[in-house]
């Protein structure tokens, strides 16, 4: 019996693609189109490593898909290889706090990178720090710490930043400096005052790209992914659309190429058409709830569910921004935290309306003045599951409707 990919690879093995994983979000390209201002305000600051200073601190801002990652990790190569050259000892580390989301597990991360043997689990946090802080200053060297979605880091406290931003007082032969990398914009309002001050000592923002922007960049890579004239010429302008009405996502439009050309691939079909194009485009509308969902930070996750708590509780679609906030105050409660003023909550629904996933209009009430009716834009089913996947929030899936109203 042939096994059963030998046919699959010789109907449609190389057909449409030369080099997918050109698409992917994880590949840095040589170039990185409209992000030369970005790059060469970070290259500014990060070229204090190599004159033997100490760089400042950078937090970097900007939505999903708009290039903070790639550009850091581009200009991070960049710097080690002219350190290499100049004979000035620069080491870029990157981190990601999702993956490492506590303090102990930051610290423990970076004490291996540096030679010292340390458990991921079972040591005290200080020890863990001591044996990271020794290996770090075995060396007259600049270390910069990137920290990518550093607000789920944050989430779980602030401790790590705080002894990140303040360890060459520390330190007697290493220097050490920190990128921060964000898509919320104001995730150091939930920073200790301390902590705030000496992290963010620069700031780079990244705004989304629109349509022309996102087709120069898909344009760039399809030359790389795609064999020659398989795209219809509506293609990669009808991908810039979609993923530009996204917020200007450069990484939805990749992967709407992607996939299109995987749709064609698996069809049979010789070129990557329109028709392929929108089919992507519902395939991962399906799973673009579930991941916006799985990344909001974790003030914004109680917010949605709290409007989730209310559509079950009351007999209505529609709720003011006070019953919101005084749901959102009863599930903090309920959870062991402290919750966030009405106006940083007015905030985080203003966010959640931008994102989707409810629906936030002002409605005039005549002489008793204007409010905010928040209502769900997705259906329950398709969130709250992934909202209780947070370990955090899974305390919130035993409160029923008659435990609501004593909460």
């Amino acid at each position: 019996m042939d096994n059963l990919f030998e046919d699959l690879i010789k109907e449609k093995g190389g057909r449409i693609f030369a080099n997918k994983e050109v698409l992917r979000p994880t590949y840095i390209p040589e170039n990185l189109p409209h992000r030369n201002e970005q790059i060469k305000n970070l290259a500014d600051i990060l070229s204090a490593a190599l004159r033997g200073e100490t760089p400042s601190n950078i937090m970097i801002y900007g939505k999903t898909g708009t290039g903070k990652t790639a550009t850091v990790k581009y200009v991070s190569k960049e710097l080690e290889a002219m350190g290499q050259k100049m004979g000035s000892k620069c080491s870029m580390v990157y981190i990601n706090s999702e993956v490492f989301d506590t303090q102990y597990r930051v610290f423990a991360y970076l004490a291996r990178i540096f030679n010292k043997h340390v458990p991921m689990i079972g040591w005290p946090t200080d020890m863990v720090y001591s044996e990271f802080k020794a290996g770090v200053d075995a060396e007259n060297w600049c270390v910069i710490v990137i920290l990518d979605e550093v607000d789920k880091l944050v989430s779980k406290g602030d401790n790590a930043l705080y002894n990140l931003s303040r360890i060459n007082s520390e330190l007697k032969n290493a220097r050490l400096s920190l990128i921060g990398i964000s898509n919320d914009l104001t995730f150091t309002e939930l920073l200790d005052q301390r902590v705030r001050s000496s992290l963010g000592e620069e700031e780079i923002i990244f705004p989304p790209y629109n349509a022309a922007q996102l087709q120069d960049i898909l344009s760039e890579r399809a030359e790389k992914a795609f064999n020659e004239s398989v795209l219809e010429d509506s293609v990669i302008p009808l991908c810039a659309a979609f993923a530009a009405q996204e917020h200007g996502d450069a990484r939805r439009a990749l992967d709407l190429l992607r996939v299109s050309g995987e749709i064609a691939e698996r069809s049979g079909s010789e070129k990557v058409k329109e028709e392929h194009v929108r089919l992507a485009s519902e395939r991962i509308e399906a799973n673009r709830i579930e991941e916006v969902v799985k990344t909001l930070p974790l003030q914004s996750k109680i917010v949605l569910n709290s409007i989730i708590l209310l559509s079950k509780e009351r007999n209505k679609k529609r709720f003011s921004s006070g019953e919101v906030y005084n749901m959102y105050r009863r599930s903090c409660n309920f959870l062991g935290m402290e919750p966030l003023t009405q106006r940083r909550v007015t905030d985080l629904v203003s966010e959640l309306d931008i994102l989707g996933l409810i629906n936030a209009v002002i409605v005039s009430k005549g002489r008793y003045g204007r409010t905010k009716e928040i209502a769900l834009s997705v259906p329950i089913s398709s969130v709250q599951p992934v909202l209780l996947e947070d370990y955090k929030l899974k305390a919130l899936a035993n409160i029923k409707v008659k435990a609501q109203m004593t909460l």
